[in-house]
């Protein structure tokens, strides 16, 4: 670690230009804590779940708890908890694939209008995206739904197709204003190749805006998703899903409320622990000490 010294009007400034020390790292992985912890919960039962679902059992009572069911059972007296491990899978994957989708479109698209200096190349990009910006994001679903019965994977491209419009205006807005920054135009000079300009400087420079937009966009992703599974798009009615086991239960909210209480707070988890981590990725690191 490299320590400059200043003389100021005040004294001696001592400055820090190295790496943080240990104790400053320490600080920087603290802050991913919180939600490391709210976001892996849902993401563990997720993943890992399906490999301790076991094999189903007899079917019980409705809505009832106890009788060798630690969370009681569903409308159709399946295990909740079995259930539970079983029904995030779904929502996860197809979240995340959407997202994923979403960005694998957008930048490239926002990337181009940012740095093109050809206006009709801009225009016929954003305008067809303005277009289908106007549509909401739900109607386009059930619109697709009406014609074709998306599976998971149709669903994860539908939720994709309805978000690029947003991230695509978000990318150029925010690479728009580091392309015009003095030092694209010296790497322009210098015969930079487009792609140079895009990663190398632009996609960089706005690093921390698609950070907090990934956080947005996922829990966009997460909620579209599992609105749809709530309305039986994209999975079959019965079928062990989170979005689905709360609306499937919702009625028997007042007599078994752990089979809907369960799976929603599970979502809830899933969304702001993937918040509460692009927050944490904003935050820079103080590594500035000044002394007198």
């Amino acid at each position: 670690m490299a320590v400059a010294v200043a003389r100021s009007r005040r004294g001696l400034k001592r400055i820090v230009v190295g790496r943080p020390d240990g104790a400053a790292r320490g600080r920087g992985a603290r802050r991913f804590a919180p939600g490391l912890l709210v976001l892996g919960v849902p993401l563990l039962i997720a993943l890992a779940g399906p490999l301790f679902a076991g094999d189903a059992g007899p079917r019980g009572t409705s809505l009832t708890t106890g009788a060798g069911h630690p969370l009681g059972t569903d409308f159709t007296g399946r295990d909740v908890l079995r259930e539970v491990l079983l029904g995030g899978r779904s929502v996860v994957i197809v979240a995340v694939a959407a997202t994923a989708l979403t960005y694998a479109v957008a930048l490239p698209v926002g990337f181009v209008c940012a740095l093109t200096r050809r206006t009709w190349l801009e225009e016929a990009l954003m305008r067809p995206l303005d277009v289908l910006l106007s549509v909401p994001s739900l109607l386009a679903v059930l619109l697709v739904a009406a014609v074709v019965r998306p599976g998971p994977a149709g669903l994860a491209a539908v939720v994709a197709f309805v978000g690029v419009p947003d991230a695509a205006r978000i990318v150029r807005a925010a690479g728009a204003e580091a392309a015009s920054r003095p030092a694209v135009e010296a790497l322009r000079m210098q015969g930079e190749t487009w792609a140079r300009l895009a990663l190398g400087y632009v996609g960089r420079a706005v690093g921390r805006t698609l950070a907090a937009d990934l956080g947005v966009r996922l829990t966009g992703a997460v909620y579209l998703v599992a609105t749809a599974a709530f309305l039986g798009v994209g999975v079959a009615p019965d079928a062990a899903d989170w979005a689905v086991m709360v609306d499937r239960n919702r009625t028997g909210l007042s007599v078994q409320p752990w089979a809907t209480v369960v799976p929603a707070l599970l979502i809830v988890a899933l969304t702001t622990g993937g918040n509460l981590l692009a927050d944490a990725a904003l935050i820079r690191p103080h590594r500035t000490e000044k002394h007198r």
